[in-house]
């Protein structure tokens, strides 16, 4: 996984002390169908993910990131749901706490494929048989598959033109 300029940087100078990064979550559906991908890393079946880069709305990260790594053209309906995931400690000795920002997204155009190398395969996955997808991001899927309300108002999350 590509890691963002920014957080090499900040790298740089914290060294592997805990970070705070805020994540998006990207759960894209077509119909009954949900894209997913399995990524390159570790093998394991998820939706599309990223970091939220500075400056930047986080729908518009969402946005962002089906098109790099699925190569898809999503709007964003709605922020599902806003969680902080376990701290993670990486091989490197790098820790993160991540502020998960998960979206409901409606696929809007293109055929999914692995753009950028973040994931060897992309693909639309029925919504009823979800039995291969990375236990982590089930309640994720299901947050956004919900009919909750959520917040009313955010910045960003239209499809580039």
């Amino acid at each position: 996984m590509a890691t963002p300029d920014f957080v090499l940087e900040l790298r740089r100078h914290v060294g592997t002390a805990p970070l705070s990064l805020v994540g998006v979550t990207a759960i894209i559906v077509r119909g009954d169908e949900v894209l997913l991908g399995r990524r390159s890393d570790n093998g394991a079946l998820t939706p599309i993910t990223g970091i939220v880069d500075p400056g930047e709305e986080p729908a518009d990260a969402a946005v962002r990131e089906a098109l790099e790594e699925a190569a898809v053209r999503i709007r964003v309906d709605r922020l599902a749901w806003v969680h902080q995931m376990p701290r993670i400690t990486y091989g490197n000795g790098d820790v993160v706490d991540y502020l998960d920002l998960v979206f409901r997204c409606t696929w809007v155009e293109g055929e999914p494929y692995p753009a950028d190398g973040e994931m060897t395969e992309v693909g639309w996955y029925p919504l009823a048989d979800l039995a291969g997808v990375q236990e982590q991001h089930l309640p994720r899927i299901e947050a956004a598959l919900g009919q909750g309300g959520g917040p009313s108002r955010f910045e960003g999350g239209a499809a580039p033109a």
